[in-house]
């Protein structure tokens, strides 16, 4: 049994220690990616993994957080939950925990990187440009990008009225699809693979490239029902019929490309993971955990953003502490509950990988 609410962590230093204990406790072996850039208080920023089992796996369990910055406190906790009892891999096979991929978000309590950049938007594949925008994002610009510091402007009535107008589903994937014009602007994907996620792509390709079986989970938090979680898999390019891996692992899998459910993305980072390693057979799941309603989620990003470059930036400010509550929300069963629903998902997809015998 493990303390979920103790899981949690104030601050990125403190969750990169215990990270760093328990897998050495766990006698995992340790990784680490140093990145190019610091945190608020000059600590250095690495993205950190541990490895158990077979140091030439044929099939591995890769469980990654922190895409998304800010959302790591949760995605962290999970991972150290897991590792007070790690499913044990066999001989052949290897559980990879990554641990904040996304670290400079983490420790700035921003979503997205040093450049402004959401990493689940920048990992374009086949030579696809970093450039172009939905062009319903340009119309909304003014709305979602305002260029002052944070200020009561009646954004939570506005933006619904637009959305009424415009069409709910349009104004969403709009929004959400990824952006690569607007440098200053929410959702924006880069103009070029980010360092993180250049170095990380170095890493998977350095020491995985031979795996046979690859299953992917990656932690997010903010989307669906409080409390709740949705397990995002899309229904091509898997190695696993989704109804084959729906009853396998207990849960249904929903494909991202639902208009009610959720949304597709450029450069997400699964789907990239089929590039990185074309020799292995990948399943990939993107787990959401349910934190606040949309539109309080949005109009945090928001705030936080208009922080970020039109105030000093500074993580003790009310735009920094509301952006962590609406992706980690501090109530203790909420807490619990997520714990618990990351694990029961590590757990069981590790089972499924582990279990595999071709």
């Amino acid at each position: 049994m493990v303390n979920a609410e103790a899981c949690f962590s104030p601050d990125y230093e403190t969750a990169r220690t215990r990270f760093r204990e328990s897998a050495t406790h766990a006698g995992a072996a340790l990784h680490a990616i140093g990145l190019p850039t610091r945190g608020p208080r000059g600590e250095a920023l690495c993205i950190d993994i541990a490895w158990i089992g077979s140091p030439h796996p044929r099939n591995v369990f890769l469980h990654t957080t922190g895409l998304h910055g800010v959302e790591a406190f949760t995605g962290a906790a999970v991972q150290l939950a897991l590792l007070n009892a790690p499913p044990v891999p066999g001989s052949e096979d290897a559980l990879v925990l990554v641990h904040v991929l996304n670290p400079y978000g983490m420790a700035w309590l921003r979503r997205t990187n040093e450049n402004n950049v959401d990493l689940n938007r920048n990992f374009l594949v086949n030579g696809e440009r970093f450039a172009g925008a939905p062009e319903l994002y340009g119309v909304l610009d003014p709305l979602l990008n305002p260029t002052s510091a944070p200020a009561h402007d009646g954004f939570r009535v506005r933006a619904p009225a637009i959305a009424v107008k415009l069409g709910f589903h349009q104004v969403k994937h709009a929004i959400a699809e990824g952006q690569y014009e607007y440098e200053q602007g929410l959702f924006f994907g880069g103009r070029e693979l980010q360092p993180g996620a250049r170095m990380f792509s170095a890493w998977l390709q350095q020491h995985l490239s031979d795996a046979d079986y690859v299953f992917g989970v990656d932690l997010h938090t903010g989307l669906g029902r409080r409390g709740t979680d949705t397990w995002l898999s899309s229904s091509t390019d898997t190695a696993t019929a989704p109804a084959t891996l729906s009853s396998a692992l207990g849960r249904e899998l929903v494909d991202p490309a639902r208009p009610s459910v959720a949304y597709t993305v450029r450069g997400g980072y699964g789907a990239a993971l089929r590039h990185l390693l074309p020799r292995a057979k990948i399943d990939f799941i993107l787990q959401e955990i349910g934190t606040y309603p949309p539109l309080a989620i949005l109009h945090a990003l928001r705030e936080e953003n208009r922080w970020h470059f039109y105030g000093d930036g500074s993580i003790v400010h009310p735009a920094k502490l509301r952006l962590r509550e609406v992706l980690c929300p501090a109530a203790g069963d909420w807490r619990r509950r997520a714990v618990t629903r990351g694990l029961t998902l590590a757990c069981a997809a590790a089972r499924w990988t582990f279990s595999r015998k071709g």
